[in-house]
């Protein structure tokens, strides 16, 4: 039995990517700078786990839904509350921001878990709450610089990947790209007031190991196609970014779909996750097309026939497999 192969987009596709690659490349550096410009004026709303805050461990007497203790709570004037369960569906984690009560650890163990009881025992499911414990501020520090440190790791771990693999034109380029669709998906964020919490960063790193990934695949049809084609530089790269379209508008496809159904089901502690795939998907599929490609036509990231062809390394390793 022949299985029909999946194709959103027709295998004979030539579109000319390359004829407007100048000014598309212009307009994306414009739109970096706004992103840059409105990560810096609007900023973000950091949660608790940057800011500091208090920590209440409750434990109801019946499973409780999490969504109805979180909507309890912003009713009692405390939002942006982050409510999970741990352990059974009985005990819930509930984590605050910091506000006025918030003197000192003392203070908050106890005015705050007092607060936490008032506003969601009921007496047909009563609670039990522990005194809470103050995250202070300089934790929050240390996970940001944390994520810093992530975000520089995986970029240079990039770039020593795809020098080593392919060339370093390709290594710095793949680097920018990603870099790029990094700052427009925080951008995006920000400007949504979204609350950047773990979840977030976790998004925003893995949005920057698919847009490699994608960026990867379009690059080793480039090498292989210069490699094998006696035509333009300019056509190489356009057939390249044609023959693998459809592989990277499916990928992207199935990578919003998985985030959306995140997003639907998940409940609202994995919505800044599942956005942040989501809006992700979306540049890394047009930025891999119309500006990692492009890039390779311009002042020092310009690749030739000669940049590409076999090495003697590469013809050793050949002549070794099977």
């Amino acid at each position: 039995m022949k299985l029909f192969p999946l194709h959103l987009i027709p295998n004979d596709t030539n579109i000319d990517f390359m004829r407007y690659r100048k000014p598309v490349l212009v307009f994306m550096l414009l739109l970096l700078i706004a992103s840059i410009a409105i990560i810096g004026l609007k900023g973000f709303t950091f949660a608790l786990e940057f800011t500091g805050g208090t920590m209440v461990r409750t434990h109801f007497s019946k499973p409780v839904d999490v969504e109805l203790v979180r909507k309890k709570l912003a009713q009692a004037g405390m939002h942006n509350a982050q409510v999970q369960t741990f352990g059974g569906g009985n005990d819930v984690m509930i984590r605050l921001q910091p506000d006025s009560l918030h003197v000192n650890e003392a203070d908050a163990a106890q005015k705050v878990a007092e607060r936490v009881r008032a506003a969601i025992d009921t007496p047909d499911n009563p609670v039990t709450v522990q005194p809470g414990e103050f995250v202070g501020p300089q934790v929050g520090r240390d996970l940001a610089m944390n994520g810093v440190y992530a975000t520089i790791f995986m970029l240079v771990g990039f770039l020593a990947y795809i020098a080593v693999r392919f060339e370093f034109k390709f290594a710095v380029v793949a680097s920018i790209t990603a870099f790029f669709d990094l700052i427009l998906t925080i951008a995006y964020m920000s400007l949504m007031g979204r609350e950047f919490d773990l979840t977030v960063l976790a998004g925003l790193l893995s949005v920057m190991g698919f847009a490699v990934n994608d960026i990867i695949v379009v690059f080793d049809r480039v090498r292989e196609n210069f490699r094998s084609l006696r035509v333009e530089p300019l056509e190489v790269l356009n057939r390249s970014i044609n023959q693998t379209l459809s592989r990277t508008v499916i990928t992207a496809v199935m990578f919003f779909l998985s985030a959306l159904a995140l997003y639907l089901y998940g409940g609202s502690s994995m919505q800044g996750l599942a956005e942040t795939h989501m809006i992700g998907a979306v540049i890394v599929v047009v930025s891999s097309v119309v500006v990692a490609v492009p890039m390779l036509t311009i002042g020092p990231f310009k690749v030739s026939k000669q940049d590409l062809m076999p090495k003697a390394k590469d013809h050793a390793e050949l002549a070794r497999r099977p």
